[in-house]
C-alpha cells in the first residue's frame, strides 16, 4: 500500500543531505569486522541517523519512544505468550524507559538479555508440548481455552506455562480430529470408497492427530533453531524503526532481495499475499489468475493453520514466522500444497492447491461492457497504479487507462465505472495522468516534505477524454494512490465515489534507501535497506487522507465494515492534518449529480440483500471478539455445527446473481480465441461481476446521472419528484 518509487527522483535533495551528513558516521565505523554485535551497533546507529535526518516527522527518541519499542518488541517475540514467564517480564521491565538511552549509547544490553532468555525458554518449552502429546487426550473433560492473547497475562510459573501449552496443543489436535472424523463419515456415505477402504477408528484418528501435531511442532522448533542472531536482531531493529510510523521498516539483506524479486512480476506458488496477524498467518489478497484464485476455495481473511506438501503430513504453522510459512507454501509449478485454514466465520477447511506460475498480467487494467435498461456502460478495473521507471515505452497505468477509455467510447458507452477496490497504490505519476482524463486542466494532489515545502501536481492538458457520467468505486483496502484518485474526483465533484464508509487512510510516502551507501570500507557485508516515510500528500481541498481516508458519497455495507483494518486502527500511525487548499474549479457539467446520490440512498435503504450484508458484517465483528473454545468434543462439534447453521443464513450473499451480462471489448475477444488462459480469466471476472451487488448499484447510479431517473432494485420507479418529497 505504498506510494514509493515515483518519489525517488523528487527526493534526491533529501537523500543528498542524508548522504552528506553521513560523513559524521565514518569516524566511528570500524574498518574491520570484530563481531556480529558490532555490526548490530552500526545498524542501530545508521537507522536512527538516517530516519532522524530523512523522515517526514521523526519521533523524539525519549522515554515514550522507549515504551513503544519495548511493547512492540516483546509482542513480536512472544505474541501468544507461550515462552516468557511473568518473572522474565519483571526483569525486562527495568529497560522499558531505557531503550532510548541504549540506542544513543550504542548498547545492546536489552537485546542480549531478551535474546538469550528467549532461546532458553524455547528450549524448555519443547517438553511442554511433547509430554501431553505422548498420550491420548481426554476430550470428554469439560475445559476450554481463550485465544485472546492480547488480554492473556504472562504465566506466573513453569507449571502454569506448561498447562497453557497443553490446552493449546489440545485445541490443535481436537480441531484436526473433528475434521478427520468428518472425512471418515463422508467415506462411509460413499459406498464405492467404503468398499476400497475401511473406516478408521476413533483411536486411530486420535493417535494420528497427536503424531501429526508432534511432528509439526518439532519441525517448527527445528526452523527456530536454524535462525541466527541477525534474524532475531532484525525483529528488534524493526521494533525501533516502526515506532517512527507503521510504514518505516528495515530490510535485512535477504528481505531486500525478496523485495526486489517481488518487483519482477513473476513467481511460482499459489498466488496469494500473506500477512502476520498476532500468532497467525492471514490471506490478505488473492492474485487474479493465480491457482488459489482459480480454485475458488481460498479467500482473503482466511487464517492458515497448517501446511502440507502433497501427501505429506501437515505442519502446524501457528506461531511460525511469516517467512517460514511462505517458504512452505511456495514451490515449483505443478506441485501440490494442502492448506488447513480457519474461515472468518470460524469453520475449518482443508484446501488443496496445485502451484503454478503467477503472472503480472493480472495487475494490468482491464475493462468490460454491460447493457442496462438498453444503455451501454463500461467498467474499468485497475488493481494497481503500475509503471516502469526504467523504460518509458513500457506499459503504465496512465497510458493503459486512457486506451481503455478510448475503446469504451468506441463502443458507445453512456457512463464509466472506475473500480479501484483493493488497489493498494503505486505510481503517483499515473494517478495524475488518470485523473486528468476526466477533468479539464487543474491540480490533482498536493505534496508536503519534511522541510514544509509544498508542491502541487497538476494535470496541464486541457483535453477531457471522458466528460460523461463517472463513478469511482473504493473499499477499505483502497489505499495511497487509489485515495488520491478518489479524492481528486470527489473534490472536483466530477464523479460519485461509492463503496465502504472510508478508504484505508494511508496519506504518506516512503522511499527505500540503501544503507550501504553510507559506509566506506565496511567488512560487514550487505547492511540491507531502510524504507522510511519522507512526505505526506494532501487533497486539493487541503485535507489529508491520512487516517481518515476518502469517505464515500454513497456508503454501501460490506462484510468487513466493523473490523479494525485501516490506518486509523494502527496505534502509531501519523496524525491527520490539513493545509491550504489548491486553486481549482468544481465540475459543473453533471446536472443530475445530487439526484443520483439521493436515488441511490433510497434504493439501498430498502435493499434486502444489502441489509443481509450489514447483518453479516455485525456477526463477523461479534465472532471476531469470541475467543473462547470448548475442548470438550461434543461441545466443540456443537459450536462448529452452530457456525455452519448460522452461515446458511448468509448463503444468499454468495449465491446472489444480478441479471446483467458483462462482455469483453472487441480487441480482447480476438485475443482470447488463441489464449484459453486469458479467456478463463475474463470469464471468471465477468462471472464475479454478475454476482457483484456493488457494481450493479454503481451502474444504476450511472444511469441516474445520465437520465435523471432509474428503476430501483425492486422495480419501483424512483423519480426526481419522489426524492424531493421524501
Amino acid at each position: 500500500m505504498n506510494v514509493i518509487f515515483q518519489f525517488m527522483k523528487r527526493n534526491y535533495k533529501v537523500l543528498l543531505v542524508v548522504a552528506l551528513l553521513s560523513v559524521a558516521l565514518w569516524s566511528f565505523i570500524p574498518k574491520e569486522k570484530s563481531s556480529d554485535p558490532e555490526k548490530d551497533k552500526l545498524l542501530i546507529d545508521l537507522l536512527t541517523f538516517v530516519i532522524e535526518k530523512g523522515h517526514y516527522s521523526p519521533s523524539a527518541i525519549d522515554d515514550t519512544f522507549s515504551k513503544g519499542v519495548y511493547k512492540d518488541y516483546l509482542e513480536a517475540l512472544d505474541p501468544s505468550k507461550r515462552f516468557f514467564l511473568q518473572s522474565d517480564i519483571d526483569e525486562f521491565a527495568k529497560y522499558e524507559t531505557k531503550i532510548d538511552d541504549l540506542i544513543n549509547n550504542k548498547e545492546l544490553t536489552f537485546f542480549d538479555l531478551t535474546y538469550s532468555r528467549l532461546l532458553q525458554r524455547m528450549e524448555e518449552s519443547k517438553a511442554y508440548y511433547q509430554e501431553p502429546l505422548s498420550k491420548p487426550f481426554d476430550y470428554k473433560k469439560d475445559e476450554s481455552i481463550s485465544t485472546d492473547y492480547e488480554k492473556l497475562p504472562y504465566a506466573k510459573s513453569k507449571n502454569e506455562l506448561k498447562e497453557r501449552w497443553r490446552l493449546q496443543v489440545k485445541l490443535s489436535t481436537l480441531s484436526s480430529l473433528v475434521e478427520k472424523q468428518k472425512l471418515e463419515e463422508d467415506k462411509v456415505k460413499d459406498k464405492e470408497l467404503a468398499k476400497k477402504e475401511a473406516p478408521k477408528t476413533y483411536e486411530q484418528l486420535e493417535k494420528e492427530t497427536r503424531e501429526s501435531a508432534l511432528k509439526s511442532l518439532n519441525d517448527n522448533f527445528s526452523f527456530i533453531k536454524d535462525l541466527e542472531r541477525e534474524d532475531w536482531f532484525s525483529i528488534y531493529i524493526n521494533a525501533i524503526a516502526s515506532r517512527f510510523d507503521p510504514h518505516t521498516s528495515y530490510f535485512a539483506p535477504n528481505e531486500k532481495e525478496k523485495f526486489d524479486v517481488s518487483m519482477s512480476g513473476k513467481l511460482e506458488g499459489i498466488g496469494a499475499r500473506l500477512q502476520k496477524e498476532n500468532d497467525f498467518t492471514k490471506i490478505s489478497e488473492l492474485i487474479s489468475g493465480g491457482p488459489a484464485w482459480r480454485g475458488k476455495q481460498l479467500e482473503a481473511g482466511d487464517l492458515i493453520l497448517k501446511v502440507a506438501q502433497a501427501e505429506g503430513e501437515a505442519v502446524d504453522v501457528v506461531g511460525m514466522r511469516l517467512d517460514d510459512v511462505v517458504k512452505k507454501i511456495k514451490g515449483p509449478k505443478g506441485t501440490l500444497v494442502k492448506l488447513t485454514v480457519k474461515k472468518p466465520d470460524g469453520t475449518i477447511k482443508v484446501i488443496t492447491i496445485t502451484r503454478d506460475e503467477v503472472e503480472i498480467e493480472e495487475t494490468y487494467v482491464k475493462s468490460s461492457v454491460v447493457n442496462i435498461d438498453g444503455n451501454k456502460y463500461g467498467v474499468i478495473y485497475l488493481p494497481k497504479f503500475y509503471i516502469d521507471f526504467e523504460n518509458k515505452d513500457a506499459r503504465d497505468a496512465g497510458k493503459d487507462v486512457a486506451q481503455e477509455v478510448e475503446r469504451l467510447k468506441a463502443e458507445g458507452v453512456q457512463g464509466i465505472v472506475m473500480d479501484v477496490r483493493d488497489n493498494g497504490g503505486g505510481s503517483l505519476k499515473t494517478v495524475v495522468d488518470i485523473a486528468g482524463l476526466f477533468i479539464e486542466q487543474g491540480p490533482i494532489v498536493q505534496i508536503k516534505s519534511a522541510a514544509g515545502k509544498k508542491e502541487v501536481l497538476y494535470d496541464r492538458d486541457a483535453k477531457v477524454q471522458w466528460d460523461g457520467p463517472l463513478v469511482v468505486m473504493i473499499n477499505e483496502f483502497s489505499a495511497s494512490a487509489s485515495e488520491i484518485l478518489a479524492a481528486a474526483i470527489q473534490d472536483y465533484k466530477r464523479g460519485v465515489v461509492v463503496g465502504s464508509k472510508q478508504s484505508y487512510g494511508k496519506g504518506t510516502v516512503q522511499n527505500v534507501i540503501d544503507l550501504n551507501q553510507f559506509v566506506r570500507g565496511s567488512t560487514y557485508g550487505d547492511l540491507g535497506a531502510l524504507k522510511t516515510t519522507t512526505q505526506k500528500f494532501y487533497r486539493i481541498n487541503g485535507g489529508s487522507t491520512q487516517r481518515e481516508g476518502v469517505k464515500s458519497d454513497i456508503v454501501m455495507p460490506d462484510k468487513y465494515a466493523y473490523l479494525k483494518m485501516g490506518e486509523k486502527d494502527v496505534e502509531n500511525a501519523m496524525a491527520w492534518d490539513k493545509i491550504d487548499p489548491a486553486d481549482y474549479k468544481i465540475w459543473n457539467k453533471q446536472s443530475n449529480f445530487d439526484l443520483a446520490i439521493a436515488q441511490s440512498k433510497a434504493r439501498l435503504e430498502n435493499n434486502k440483500q444489502m441489509q443481509l450484508i450489514e447483518d453479516n458484517a455485525k456477526w463477523l465483528d461479534q465472532r471476531n471478539n469470541e475467543n473462547v473454545y470448548s475442548l470438550q468434543i461434543d461441545k466443540f462439534k456443537a459450536e462448529q455445527k452452530a457456525l455452519d447453521e448460522k452461515n446458511k443464513k448468509y448463503k444468499p450473499i454468495t449465491d446472489y446473481k444480478n441479471s446483467l451480462l458483462f462482455s469483453s471489448l472487441p480487441y480482447e475477444n480476438e485475443k482470447v480465441k488463441d489464449d484459453p488462459v486469458l479467456k478463463e480469466k475474463r470469464d471468471r471476472w465477468h462471472e464475479s461481476l454478475s454476482k457483484d451487488l456493488y457494481i450493479e448499484e454503481a451502474l444504476h447510479i450511472l444511469n441516474d446521472m445520465k437520465f435523471g431517473k432509474q428503476k430501483d432494485l425492486s422495480d419501483k420507479v424512483v423519480t426526481k419528484e419522489k426524492v424531493v418529497k421524501s
